[in-house]
């Protein structure tokens, strides 16, 4: 899957604070498509849980996008749309930010994995 990911050329999304999208830019994630449409959402104190979760359902619909990063801060406000994304392409990954640590009790991919594989996961 990797090799056809490269050879298509799919991207990876940010959904963060602003360190968090400027850290990923700078490591050169930043793209934006044929329609002016950029594959990072910067999401500030103003920002709106709506604007979040509609941003989210966009990358989930590009199909240029292979894995969504979202701080773990705002999968929480959209959590209900992120657990009903059941399809493993694009996969969505939660992160911490610099403000917040990363809780796996709350990592819905976490808790789905575990249910399929009962082993103890080393976090």
């Amino acid at each position: 899957m990797a090799l056809h990911s490269a050879i298509k050329g799919k991207l990876i999304s940010v959904i963060g604070d602003e360190d968090t999208c400027v850290g990923f830019l700078l490591g050169g994630v930043g793209e934006i498509n044929k329609n002016r449409h950029p594959n990072f959402m910067v999401v500030d104190k103003n920002t709106a849980v709506s604007e979040i979760e509609d941003c989210f359902k966009r990358f989930l619909k590009r199909d240029d996008i292979d894995i969504i990063l979202i701080n773990q801060t705002y999968a929480e406000l959209i959590r209900h749309v992120i657990d009903a994304h059941t399809s493993p392409v694009p996969a969505v990954l939660e992160i911490p930010s610099k403000d917040h640590p990363y809780d796996a009790s709350k990592d819905s991919i976490l808790r789905r994995a575990r249910v399929k594989f009962p082993f103890k996961l080393c976090l």
